[in-house]
């Protein structure tokens, strides 16, 4: 391969044609290649020699040798039909050229970025974009428009489009269509090769064998909304429509292409409650992925503090998608993310997070240390609870591995194991063997159901993950709702010892004393929070902007205020804050973690890095639908009282409306 390559730039110094395919008698089932030879021989009086490939046989001819001799000719000559038809060569000879010429070339992946940066489709797509129409009314020869080069200084023209394949399928609606050409232009300088990707015309051009129409792009889309499957929708069709498909996951890649490209916001927040939601709800949506081996991951350097570039690490994740098309095998993709404590970020909304850098500190959730294990102590309850779902031969081997006796019942196993997590070797023991796996989904969502951040944990979810999430935010909730309140505020305010978040009285709306917490047992005390419903008139020093309140509680919802075994925790119920009892509603919240895992079935055969970039996608078109039911909820009560434009959005990304009718603050009950 070294050696064509040095022919090829000894052709550009003598400023003639390296390889070019000619037609010699018109012959259908022989190509024909005048290649560059620069010493005059018998065989190339003029500097040319012919090599030929028989397309039955398979067979290549060069007069330079005999026909079961290679050649650098012949090398040539397959190098050729290899970039320009290499669907005419055997999978043998592709396989062999796709490792000699290293297809992580420069090149590719200047055209890798060039696609994400320069060749966005539009969000909305124009409705004659997507309009049905018949496969045969789309173009039949796709060149790239570009006439000169982007990225040169000096812009030169590029060379004129060379075929890579007339046997190129079409993918639609109403079936597929083959025999359609596809052409690349490439700059004579940087030798970057420009693709068709022209959304206008309707198509969406994977990898120049593989077209999809706009239409069928947005079908595929609505099915994910309704956890269909494209395998499963790509089956129906082939039913349907009797002809058979290409294959499912060049499909489905094809799809998270066109996705990648597509300029999807991600706002990830509610019209209601703007970019700083003032009561949170958290959650964590459980599920596996198969491909991902936690043991594996390496530790990070000792300087390092859990900040991540949202932004380049969102930007890597949507390069990988386009780069499939680009580079089959992943084995030699550059682009793709594998999972690392370095470098997985959550996401969190532009106009919701502090700054472009976020946490994710999960390195720091093993626990190595005394210090940390007594910060780890305020979940002991959570894994004896997760004890009781291991099966007894599980409990015995865990038993054994912690020198705890392993005869007897689950109940004396799961007995004997809980009284000996006091001890750090033993909760270390068991912490890995329980929840050190990989999976599931930290979701951080308003009282309406719309989601603000996703974190995908690389080792099960504990209050840390909240409180990245969180310490990320620009403005800290006043109310957070989750499961494990306690452990949520002791873990955030210890790390924050100077500045605690949850406060006063740790995070609950009274003090623990004796009398409130009798009240609170027999549901007597009440701590209302007027600033919920109207804004302090003199905002307090860090108050949120909605409110102007700067405190900050930690509390239980009614689905999980009666697991807590501390007494104190009764403090933390929701029903205490008259406030939140017309605006919570936890159902709202466990109807989208059913829809969530409804979709389990295909997610948790993924690679990780395309589980993320799907199910941030999909919960980003969900948000999208579930905001336009509260704008047209919205705007059938306001319109009967005075006209509301549904546009108008305040600094704080609400919807504008008089006060007079609907508090600003939005967290009020929706009907």
């Amino acid at each position: 391969m070294a050696t064509c390559k040095l022919r090829q730039k000894a052709a550009e110094k003598d400023h003639v044609p390296f390889s070019v395919l000619v037609d010699l008698g018109g012959s259908t089932h022989q190509l024909c290649l005048s290649v560059h030879e620069p010493k005059i021989r018998s065989f190339s009086c003029f500097g040319r020699v012919i090599v030929t490939y028989n397309l039955k046989k398979q067979t290549w001819h060069c007069p330079c040798t005999n026909p079961r001799k290679s050649c650098l000719h012949k090398s040539i000559g397959k190098w050729h039909l290899f970039q320009t038809r290499k669907d005419l060569l055997p999978v043998s000879a592709q396989e062999t050229f796709q490792s000699h010429t290293n297809p992580a070339t420069t090149e590719l992946e200047r055209s890798v970025r060039y696609i994400y940066a320069e060749k966005k489709i539009p969000a909305t797509l124009p409705g004659d974009a997507t309009a049905p129409r018949a496969l045969t009314d789309y173009p039949v020869c796709l060149i790239p428009t570009e006439e000169t080069c982007k990225l040169c200084l000096n812009h030169p023209r590029l060379e004129d489009g060379f075929l890579i394949t007339d046997k190129a399928t079409i993918v639609g609606m109403i079936g597929v269509y083959h025999n359609t050409s596809t052409f690349n232009k490439r700059c004579p300088e940087c030798h970057m090769d420009y693709r068709y990707q022209e959304w206008q015309d309707g198509l969406h051009n994977f990898n120049d064998h593989v077209i999809l129409t706009l239409e069928f792009c947005l079908y595929m889309r609505y099915n994910l909304q309704n956890h269909v499957s494209v395998s499963r929708m790509i089956r129906c069709l082939e039913s349907f429509r009797g002809q058979k498909f290409p294959a499912v996951n060049i499909i489905f890649q094809a799809y998270c292409h066109f996705e990648a490209l597509n300029n999807t916001e991600y706002s990830y927040s509610c019209v209601k409650c703007g970019f700083s939601p003032v009561v949170v709800m958290m959650d964590f949506h459980r599920n596996r992925v198969s491909k991902l081996e936690v043991s594996e991951l390496k530790t990070p350097p000792e300087d390092f503090d859990g900040q991540h570039n949202i932004e380049d690490f969102w930007d890597s994740v949507h390069r990988e998608m386009i780069s499939q098309g680009f580079f089959p095998n992943s084995s030699t993709n550059p682009f793709v993310v594998r999972p690392s404590y370095e470098h997985w970020a959550p996401w969190i909304g532009k106009k919701t997070r502090k700054s472009d850098s976020v946490l994710n500190t999960e390195f720091k959730k093993m626990p190595t240390s005394e210090t940390e294990g007594e910060l780890s102590s305020v979940t002991v309850d959570r894994l004896c609870e997760d004890l009781i779902k291991l099966n007894e031969a599980t409990l015995q081997n865990l038993c054994k591995s912690c020198d705890v006796d392993s005869s007897g019942s689950r109940a004396d196993l799961i007995f004997r194991l809980g009284e000996k997590l006091k001890n750090q070797q033993t909760y270390v023991t068991v912490y890995q063997s329980v929840w050190a796996t990989s999976g599931g989904w930290c979701v951080v969502s308003c009282p309406h159901g719309i989601v603000y951040s996703l974190k995908f944990n690389l080792q099960t979810e504990s209050p840390r993950d909240f409180t990245d999430l969180l310490l990320s935010w620009k403005h800290f909730p006043n109310v957070c709702l989750y499961d494990s309140a306690h452990g949520l505020a002791t873990h955030t305010n210890s790390r924050v010892p100077d500045n605690p978040p949850f406060h006063p009285h740790e995070g609950k709306p009274a003090a623990p004393t004796t009398k409130n917490l009798a009240k609170a047992v027999h549901q007597k005390l009440k701590v209302p929070l007027p600033w919920l419903r109207e804004k302090l008139v003199h905002s307090e020093e860090n108050g949120h902007p909605i409110t102007g309140s700067s405190h900050h509680y930690a509390l239980h919802d009614r689905l999980h205020q009666g697991n807590t075994k501390d007494p104190h925790d009764v403090l933390r119920r929701v029903n205490l804050v008259p406030e939140l009892q017309d605006c919570v509603n936890s159902k709202l919240v466990k109807r989208m973690f059913t829809y969530m895992r409804k979709n389990n079935y295909f997610l948790n055969s993924m690679a990780p890095s395309t589980q993320m970039f799907l199910m941030r996608n999909m919960i980003e078109h969900r948000n999208a639908c579930r905001n336009t039911q509260l704008l047209e909820t919205q705007l059938k009560r306001v319109q009967q009282l005075q006209p509301l434009d549904p546009t108008a959005m305040s600094d704080m990304g609400q919807t504008a409306m008089d006060d007079s009718h609907f508090d600003s603050v939005s967290i009020k009950k929706t009907h």
